[in-house]
């Protein structure tokens, strides 16, 4: 659901929106004079949205390689880079 205040709840009740972001885990839209102004939402929303528009660039990278002819690494050389990854920060 949708969650639209008028910059007035901003100033005037700032920790009802900033617990409504926190409590409803969505962005909360902040409308000035009727118009859309601005978005505030949670640091946990933020980095999620983070995190899922670092794996959509990474997918991106993955996929114009793959159409680019890159044919990747099989799986067991994939593992034992890993392997190694692990085993050097140990």
């Amino acid at each position: 659901m949708t969650i639209i205040k008028p910059i007035s709840d901003l100033r005037n009740k700032s920790n009802e929106i900033s617990q409504l972001t926190k409590v409803s885990d969505a962005p909360v839209f902040i409308t000035k004079n009727g118009e859309g102004d601005m978005v505030v939402m949670s640091i946990g929303y933020y980095t999620k949205l983070q995190s899922k528009i670092d794996l959509l660039s990474k997918l991106s990278v993955a996929q114009n390689q793959k159409s680019s002819g890159d044919k990747g690494s099989p799986l067991t050389q994939v593992m034992k880079r890993i392997r190694k990854r692990i085993n050097a920060s140990v």
